[in-house]
């Protein structure tokens, strides 16, 4: 097995993983772990093809997190095509090479290195799920669930998302806001709109409260967090008439939010604001996630010195962004995200130069040196 993971990033682009297909993605990296000698699980919920590997029985158990499935290329025209895996002057180009396939190429080419010095000091593994960009309920929550029941409980998980906004070492993600998707239908009485009194108008009814929400921020931000946001999305009537109040009004809202609130609280909260201003309305939340965060402390110090060492940047502490599968993770173990510069992922031409692809598989290295000595 190589530690350059050109080669692994190269194959593993090739495999169109546009989310939920699999695509012989994880053959591919299966394939590469195996000839390292972890020993690999494979776990298919539902549609989903996961994959958790590991390599050592003790501890300190270090545990690595990734996806193989991408957003698709999209419409506009690539330079390259985006699953040929194509090197153009020093840089790989196709989709998912920098979210997040170059992060799992990277990784496993740092396990590659540390491992020709023998077996690992603890325990090495791989969570890697086929459904970080779809719905995320066959992926990653999963199988964290299926690693609780049978005893892979990590001392810690370091997630490969591209948290760098232009250099190598500038950010480590510590945390999430959580994410709240709200489906308003507010209720009246259909009638003429030239006899308003004879009926209820649930169009009005919706505006007063959709100001009444987004009147005033839900917060000025905590320690670790920005300040929660609340945007409307979208507002839907449906009413091809002029004439006509229509019987019901709708809106779509997403609120992100950080550890002031809880998906029950905003919940709560939303409820009793429409109720100031509606008589019927339906309120249906779905919550993709809770924000949290990871406390500062040796691990995410062993992280900031590795970085410091290789880059000579000072990293920023993060939680900013939006939702990444880090959000189930921490329900098992500590977590915390490194990985590329972001600047590509989900564009047309999404691409990683070689030379940051190879630096990060240099950190990845030290990453795992600091956490099994």
């Amino acid at each position: 097995m190589t530690t350059d993971p050109l080669p692994l990033a190269q194959a593993l682009i090739r495999c169109a993983s546009v989310t939920p297909d699999d695509a012989g993605a994880q053959d591919v990296l299966a394939a590469a772990l195996e000839r390292l000698g972890f020993a690999v699980t494979r776990l298919r919920f539902g549609a989903i093809e996961n994959l958790y590997a590991r390599i050592g029985s003790t501890g300190p158990h270090l545990c690595f997190a990734g996806h193989t499935d991408v957003v698709p290329a999209g419409a506009a025209e690539w330079q390259a095509a985006p699953f040929a895996g194509e090197l153009r002057d020093g840089v790989l180009y196709g989709r998912g090479a920098c979210d997040m396939k170059g992060a799992i190429a990277a990784f496993v080419a740092a396990a590659a290195a540390h491992l020709q010095s023998g077996p690992p000091r603890g325990s090495l593994s791989l969570l890697i799920t086929g459904d970080e960009e779809g719905d995320a309920v066959d992926g990653t929550v999963r199988v964290v669930e299926w690693m609780a029941a049978n005893g892979q409980v990590p001392d810690f998980c370091l997630v490969g998302e591209p948290t760098n906004p232009a250099r190598l070492g500038q950010v480590i993600k510590i945390g999430r806001r959580g994410s709240l998707t709200a489906r308003i239908a507010i209720h009246g009485t259909q009638g003429h709109a030239a006899y308003p009194q004879r009926a209820d108008n649930p169009v009005h009814r919706l505006v007063r409260a959709l100001a009444a929400l987004t009147a005033a921020p839900l917060d000025a931000g905590s320690d670790w967090f920005e300040a929660s946001t609340l945007q409307v999305t979208s507002i839907d009537v449906g009413n091809p008439a002029a004439n006509v109040i229509p019987a019901v009004a709708r809106a779509l809202l997403n609120i992100r939010f950080n550890d002031r609130h809880s998906g029950a609280s905003l919940t709560a909260w939303l409820r009793a604001a429409l109720a100031q201003h509606a008589e019927r309305f339906d309120l249906d939340v779905a919550v993709s996630g809770e924000s949290f965060l990871t406390t500062p402390g040796p691990a995410v110090e062993r992280l900031l010195a590795v970085l410091r060492a290789e880059t000579g940047l000072e990293p920023r502490l993060d939680t900013g962004g939006g939702t990444s599968d880090a959000r189930f993770i921490t329900r098992l173990c500590p977590v915390a995200e490194f990985g590329l510069v972001g600047r590509t992922m989900h564009q047309t031409d999404e691409c990683v130069p070689v030379a940051e692809l190879r630096d990060l598989a240099r950190i990845y290295r030290g990453v795992i040196a600091a956490f099994l000595p």
